[in-house]
């Protein structure tokens, strides 16, 4: 959650209100994609479903789209982390070398190998946005 990061210290109510409002939003609209399919789910059901107001659903998600594939897209800088956060004398290909073969140890759904159910559903036609 790029936008909703906190700088430093302790997070105050109005961050913890906002990661829960984001989460509710990313966790209800995953689960009703998984059950419907993407274009069997309109964006007043995933707010119904998170109990939010629509606006409050485009503050956080400008698009469907992105409902769908923000969990990705909160990983794409994370190359430009692991090389920037490498210990001194590893080189920037070992550093992520690393990293990746961690991602695998931990089933983590972002290295696309990954045997969750959840993750499995999200790579069927069903699940994805624009799928026929």
């Amino acid at each position: 959650m790029r936008t909703l990061g906190v700088m430093s210290g302790e997070m105050g109510l109005r961050e913890r209100k906002k990661r829960q409002t984001y989460q509710a939003i990313s966790d209800a609209a995953i689960a009703l994609f998984l059950e419907k399919g993407f274009d069997g789910v309109s964006v007043a059901e995933v707010a119904a479903a998170a109990d939010v107001s629509k606006p409050t659903l485009f503050r956080y998600f400008p698009t469907k789209e992105d409902l769908a594939l923000h969990r990705f897209a909160d990983h794409e800088d994370e190359a430009a982390r692991v090389v920037a956060g490498r210990p001194p004398g590893t080189s920037p290909l070992d550093a992520l070398h690393r990293h990746f073969l961690d991602g695998l140890e931990r089933s983590d759904p972002v290295t696309g190998l990954n045997d969750d159910d959840g993750v499995l559903a999200c790579h069927r036609p069903r699940c994805r946005p624009n799928s026929a």
